[in-house]
């Protein structure tokens, strides 16, 4: 059998019965829930036929102490990467690419990968080293997105910003230094939007790769937004420019 982990909650089990390309292996639930959406789960369990066991809900707190399970667990294949080549296509129009440089909190991870997912981002990027992976807590924050987004991890960010930018894409990078405001700069074309790590922000190479720095503005005392509300403001700014404004209804 392939290496399994676990994950937990609803949304993450549900997302991975639903749009897993792969499906669990087996899931268990605790004998507690009787309700909805633990019928969804077994309904769908049977539908493409996994095992569930309904088991004390002592059972999973043991098998998942760091989770908050919410009465279900499952053993699904380990996420597999996209191939790095997937990455490097000729530039369209909308094509909207996140990279991540460098963040440690899986929690973090997994709400980045919870934004990137709702608007649309077409493959979140990662190192492959100094980076938080796809652990159970990242999936469960994540909240079934880690099984929907296309998830990328380079062996040298810096040179593949590179060569996205010679495929035609602007790098634009997330930096309280910058002097341009976030809502000053266009991002309806081809973008690689770039945040750094929790505290230290991104790395100085990947800093001096970006074709631009932007901020986002605040005018309250707080000096930095956690990274994941930081990347989420970011996200939709960028799908707010790329939405077509309503139709003016006639007079």
């Amino acid at each position: 059998m392939a290496k399994s982990t676990l994950i937990g909650g609803f949304h993450a089990v549900l997302a991975a019965l639903e749009d897993a390309h792969d499906k669990p292996f087996e899931i268990l639930v605790a004998d507690t829930r009787k309700d909805e959406r633990v019928r969804r789960v077994q309904a769908l369990a049977q539908q493409h036929q996994v095992r569930l066991r309904v088991v004390p809900r002592s059972e999973l707190d043991l098998k998942a102490p760091e989770l908050r399970h919410q009465g279900v667990l499952a053993y699904v294949p380990e996420k597999a990467f996209d191939a790095e080549d997937a990455l490097y296509r000729p530039a369209e129009p909308q094509r909207l690419l996140l990279a991540l440089d460098g963040i440690q909190d899986p929690h973090n991870l997994g709400a980045c990968l919870r934004t990137a997912e709702a608007v649309g981002v077409d493959a979140v990027i990662l190192p492959k080293d100094r980076s938080a992976s796809l652990t159970a807590v990242a999936r469960k924050s994540a909240a079934g997105s880690a099984e929907r987004v296309p998830l990328i991890a380079v062996t040298n960010l810096v040179r593949s910003l590179e060569r996205l930018k010679e495929l035609g894409y602007w790098v634009t990078g997330l930096a309280g230094e910058a002097k341009e405001s976030l809502y000053e700069v266009d991002l309806t074309g081809p973008t690689v939007l770039v945040v750094g790590a929790e505290g230290e922000g991104m790395r100085r190479l990947t800093r001096e790769t970006c074709d631009r720095l932007v901020k986002i503005p605040m005018r309250g005392k707080t000096e930095s937004l956690n990274v994941s509300v930081a990347t989420a403001v970011c996200l939709y700014e960028a799908f707010r420019q790329r939405e077509k404004p309503p139709a003016r209804r006639g007079k």
